[in-house]
């Protein structure tokens, strides 16, 4: 008769949201070994040497974020520590989006994703430069700044790392150069085999005040991508979003959407409450939520700060942010919680390719566990615009387990209790 299982740590009484297993309530997670070695409904009598009550909390797949800007220092005022956005806010993988570079990547390997404590991937930028200074001088982003050959090696020679190719699409770069540099990025997408990630919505200022046709940058676009690449900033109030000069969403939107492109909120700087109700009230779900936080639209406050008081709150809008709080506008927006787990568990697994590693706590996998309470009340939310809304619900996430090892969620992102 096999001896019983010794856990290192069980997580009792909490509600258990995995839509990659079907499950979607009270369990007890057993971890062992840095592992997840057991989820039943009552693990109360068995041996452990740590165990966590999480009554009253939800408990998920450890939380991904797949728009992050965490290319620490290399990329000036713009990258954020790594494991303030990642494990201290609950939040166990990023995905830095454009950061590093075929120049760069070896760098942001050893100096972020192996120095962190959150696990660190990237879509590596299409761009010589990267993301330096966050795409601060539109003249480094033409044609000439792009090395298809470079970029397709370092890629394939990085694939623990490098998940997919990053680029833009936005009237400021059209005005200069069209659509070359987003069919060069497709064509390192193609010869790479990943995914490329598109942002949408103006970036630069247009060359000598032009005033090109967002809506024509759309419908160039779209048909150049292919099934599962990935369309960013859905909600933003910038030209060149998924809502037409008409008011309406592109039709050639729908059709990327059946050829099986996929949609990221990328939240940061590039989402509007009334865009995004617009959007999903046309029937436009997200498939994964990207919070994309960096350095012009967020920074951690002083620590003499009391940032409960709107006058001393340094960051952008009127409250700190973080994915959590990406979470609960969704959910003020009217999203269900059992909607909105699979945009940061099993679909960026998917997105990233790593859904037989990412994005589930079946049993056997990495202990990457995020936990988080669905708070009651009266929360003012923000959008980038300055728009408000009061919602009665704020996820705030408590701890996280990454790789079995306990990070508390105590990242100046979240928001004191006092300010929530």
């Amino acid at each position: 008769m096999p001896e019983p299982q010794i856990f290192d740590l069980v997580l009792t009484g909490g509600t258990v949201i995995d839509p990659a297993s079907g499950v979607n309530g009270r369990r007890d997670v057993g971890i062992k070994n840095g592992r997840i070695a057991a989820m039943e409904p009552d693990l109360s009598r068995a041996e452990t040497h740590e165990r966590i009550d999480v009554s009253g909390k939800t408990v998920t797949a450890g939380l991904i974020d797949t728009h992050a800007h965490v290319y620490e220092h290399v990329t000036g005022r713009f990258g954020l520590n790594a494991d303030m956005v990642g494990v201290q806010s609950g939040v166990t993988t990023l995905v830095d989006q454009g950061g590093p570079s075929c120049m760069t990547l070896g760098g942001f390997r050893h100096y972020v994703s192996e120095a962190s404590h959150s696990r660190v991937l990237c879509f590596i930028s299409c761009y010589l430069v990267g993301g330096l200074e966050g795409h601060y001088y539109p003249e480094l982003y033409g044609p000439n700044g792009v090395n298809v050959d470079h970029t397709v090696r370092v890629a394939r020679a990085n694939p623990d790392l490098v998940r997919g190719i990053k680029a833009h699409a936005e009237i400021g770069g059209q005005s200069r150069w069209g659509l070359e540099v987003i069919r060069m990025g497709k064509e390192i997408s193609r010869q790479a085999g990943l995914p490329l990630y598109i942002h949408l919505g103006q970036l630069w200022p247009t060359k000598d005040g032009a005033v090109p046709d967002a809506d024509e940058l759309v419908r160039e676009l779209v048909p150049l991508m292919e099934k599962g690449d990935v369309l960013a900033h859905p909600f933003t109030r910038h030209p060149g979003g998924f809502i037409s000069s008409t008011g309406e969403v592109h039709p050639v939107v729908y059709e990327a959407l059946a050829r099986g492109v996929t949609v990221d909120i990328g939240h940061g700087s590039h989402f509007s409450f009334d865009m995004a109700k617009r959007v999903l009230d046309a029937g436009i779900m997200p498939f994964t939520l990207g919070a994309d936080l960096h350095g012009y639209n967020v920074k951690a406050p002083p620590k003499d700060k009391d940032t409960s008081k709107r006058e001393d709150n340094p960051f952008f809008g009127v409250a700190p942010f973080s994915l959590a709080i990406a979470m609960s506008e969704l959910l003020a927006m009217g999203m269900k919680l059992e909607d909105i787990i699979p945009l940061v568990t099993a679909n960026p697994a998917t997105m990233l390719d790593r859904s037989d590693s990412l994005g589930s706590l079946a049993v056997g996998r990495e202990a990457d566990v995020s936990v988080f309470e669905v708070l009651n009340g009266r929360f003012r939310l923000t959008d980038n615009s300055g728009a408000e809304m009061m919602a009665d619900k704020l996820i705030r996430p408590d701890f996280c387990l990454r790789g079995g090892v306990r990070h508390d969620s105590n990242s100046p992102l979240i928001p004191p209790l006092a300010a929530a």
